[in-house]
């Protein structure tokens, strides 16, 4: 290790502290979305089982069991979000923004697991399609398509910065999807009385639902293996620390998401020439947070570039 050390915690203040300040913060705006969607999907649910158990249909109890997985997976994003805004403490030193990350791969799951019951649920209708009331169809999923769509929107905003209001976002947007389905059915059968169509369309459904979600459960799972985040090209932050004036080289490069909306990295600078001094170390913090919205970074400067960290090996192996 080199004779000398620093350390930057977000925006240096020139007496060892810092504070980091990342670009998002998108979960803290949601609080309303998540209590009307939440209120509303539970509404839904109440009125198609009132339904389904008054007409003697399955389908609707069925449907109104999957919409009831949707106000769990609100549940989870809302929590998570709520969550997210806690400050950190002396066992959660990063707060709980990781809560997030794990929240949306919970959703991203749901999703798939949703996918596998209705398509189990049509592969099976389609060996003994049965008679099907496509009024009662229609007007049902006629209005989740309304309920469903409505909250959708009320997350579509968010959906681009934070994964976790992604997953809270595809979820309606999904069973909006598949109401139009049915009611795309229901018309169809109306007009044919060709049973099979139902099944047919489901199956459609499923391949969209499993299209959209992919991106989902990708992007979350290497968020819960600490994966550099989406959106962040490590190559191009690693490029824009080199070359400041007085680096040398860099090595141990890490980035790694601490919630969905914030990133922190770390980084080893090799600087020869001596300590740059807070200046620098607070234009390079204000820089990875307005190009690459890294809002919490750590420096570490290094004189002698004779004797390099045992950890230089990393950097190389990092892609």
């Amino acid at each position: 290790m080199g004779a000398h050390h620093d350390h930057s915690h977000g925006h240096s203040h020139g007496n060892g502290h810092a504070h980091g300040h990342g670009h998002s913060h998108a979960p803290a705006s949601f609080g309303h979305a998540f209590a009307i969607g939440t209120a509303l999907n539970l509404a839904f649910v109440v009125v198609e089982a009132a339904f389904g158990i008054a007409a003697d249909s399955v389908a609707l109890l069925a449907d109104a069991g999957h919409n009831l997985s949707d106000v769990l997976g609100l549940l989870i994003a809302w929590g998570a979000a709520e969550l997210s805004k806690r400050p950190a403490s002396k066992r959660f030193t990063y707060g709980l923004g990781g809560s997030s990350i794990l929240a949306a791969l919970v959703n991203a799951t749901l999703l798939f697991v949703a996918v596998g019951a209705i398509a189990w649920e049509a592969t099976r209708r389609l060996g003994a399609p049965p008679v099907v009331d496509s009024r009662a169809l229609i007007w049902v999923a006629g209005a989740g398509i309304v309920v469903n769509g409505a909250t959708a929107l009320m997350f579509a905003r968010g959906r681009h910065g934070d994964l976790n209001i992604k997953g809270a976002f595809l979820h309606m947007a999904v069973d909006a999807l598949v109401s139009a389905g049915v009611v795309v059915a229901g018309v169809l059968i109306a007009f044919t009385d060709q049973w099979w169509i139902d099944p047919v369309v489901s199956l459609v459904v499923v391949a969209v639902i499993l299209w959209s979600s992919w991106g989902l459960f990708r992007d979350s799972l290497g968020m819960a293996l600490q994966a550099v985040p989406p959106g962040i090209d490590s190559d191009r932050v690693a490029a824009t620390i080199e070359k400041l004036p007085g680096v040398a080289r860099i090595h141990d490069l890490h980035i790694w998401p601490m919630s969905t909306t914030k990133s922190a990295l770390t980084v080893h600078l090799v600087m020869p020439g001596g300590h740059p001094g807070d200046a620098f170390l607070h234009d390079l913090q204000h820089r990875l947070e307005h190009d690459f919205g890294i809002g919490h970074a750590t420096v570490q400067i290094e004189i002698d570039d004779g004797s390099p960290c045992h950890l230089h090996s990393e950097r190389l192996a990092h892609g």
